[in-house]
């Protein structure tokens, strides 16, 4: 008989392939006799150095999931400062303290790909690639490119388009009255994942969450997929 975390990766598995042509991310067993070990695919986004690209994830899903993150890490190199040159490991608040057991597999795979539109090179996970992309952003660009074509399958392109910026300046804290009443660490929750703060805000007025008096609270799985979809603008 299944086990109840069986049933819940099959379940977030059979939502991940109907709605892969919305969400843009994929994922299946390696064996179909054991959930526990997936792989999972996005593309890279576009308007960035890893525009079309594919990139492959291992996946495993620990004893305690959902309570504890499903354990991912890129297959496909990456020249990206958040994750590791070397390894292939991953650093995101979402897959580590900032998880929560609401939180899915598909959502953890957007949270990847997100990561890759907006790289936190004052977070990393690879301090070599950081230092080029604060100090040099267009050879990081040029370098994160070329490792898309090498190793990720993406077209050549001559002419890059990116954002990012050379500066050392320092990280200007948040403005309370930015949250609108909402718990900042419940926010947080989907800034880690990589979308802004006031795109969030926006998001949770939309979908009706309620503010609970500014403390922070569990929201149902539902709520999170909705919240997300208006973020992806699905909705």
């Amino acid at each position: 008989m299944a086990t109840t975390r069986e049933r819940r990766i099959a379940k977030e598995l059979a939502d991940i392939h109907n709605d892969k042509d919305n969400s843009g991310v994929f994922a299946t067993p390696v064996d179909p006799a054991n959930l526990t070990h997936l792989k999972g695919t996005f593309p890279g986004p576009p308007d960035t150095p890893y525009a079309g690209a594919t990139y492959q994830i291992d996946i495993v899903i620990p004893d305690m999931y959902p309570f504890k993150s499903p354990i991912m890490k890129f297959d496909t190199k990456i020249w990206h400062p958040n994750v590791s040159s070397v390894t292939g490991a991953i650093c995101l608040d979402t897959l580590g303290t900032g998880w929560s057991p609401v939180g899915t597999i598909k959502m953890a795979l957007i949270s990847l790909r997100m990561l890759l539109e907006s790289p936190n090179p004052k977070d990393p996970q690879d301090a070599e690639v950081a230092k080029m992309m604060m100090e040099q952003p267009n050879e990081f660009a040029a370098k994160a490119h070329d490792w898309a074509v090498k190793y990720a399958g993406a077209p050549r392109r001559e002419t890059l388009t990116h954002n990012y910026q050379k500066s050392t300046a320092p990280v200007v804290k948040d403005d309370p009255s930015r949250y609108k009443g909402y718990n900042k660490e419940l926010v947080d929750r989907f800034v880690h994942m990589g979308f802004d703060v006031d795109a969030v805000v926006e998001a949770f007025v939309f979908v009706g969450i309620d503010r609970n008096g500014g403390e922070d609270y569990e929201l149902e799985e539902a709520y999170m997929g909705d919240i997300t979809a208006r973020l992806l603008g699905e909705q």
